[in-house]
């Protein structure tokens, strides 16, 4: 027979039983979340209500209040952008400046690699050239040796 079927049936329940300490917080638990889910249903109820006594005046003003609203809609749109565009323009010349006066900006050397890629391959292509060019004049001598 174990220990734990020895034991009075009163023993094992106060042994099951939640602490103190946890049901304090379950009753908390309960209380915020019931407040909270009252606060919710008033705030809904508050706010249909307001939203039916106002529907006929913005019914009533929606031939303003549309277009009123399209408009501040760009204009700050417009706002919002122009700043975004001098941001970026300070910012990109804030990092030509760091790069022209040799502070070494975040990627510079990316900058200074694909400088050095294109003149090298622009040093290529002139050698290609001029080699193609005697190619040329060499083939049109022969061909005017010919005739």
């Amino acid at each position: 027979m174990s220990s734990d079927q020895s034991r009075p049936v009163s023993q094992r329940l106060y042994d099951s039983a939640p602490s103190s300490r946890q049901t304090v917080k379950f009753l908390t638990a309960v209380t915020v979340g019931a407040t909270l889910l009252i606060l919710s249903g008033l705030t809904l109820t508050g706010t249909v209500i307001a939203l039916i006594m106002a529907t006929p005046v913005l019914v009533l003003f929606s031939p303003i209040l549309v277009p009123a609203g399209f408009v501040i809609f760009l204009v700050v749109a417009g706002f919002l952008f122009s700043g975004g565009c001098g941001v970026a323009a300070l910012s990109a010349l804030t990092w030509i400046y760091n790069y022209v006066t040799g502070k070494c900006p975040p990627g510079a050397e990316k900058l200074d690699y694909a400088r050095m890629r294109i003149a090298d391959k622009a040093r290529d292509m002139t050698e290609r050239a001029k080699e193609y060019g005697n190619y040329v004049q060499h083939k049109a001598q022969e061909a005017t040796q010919r005739a």
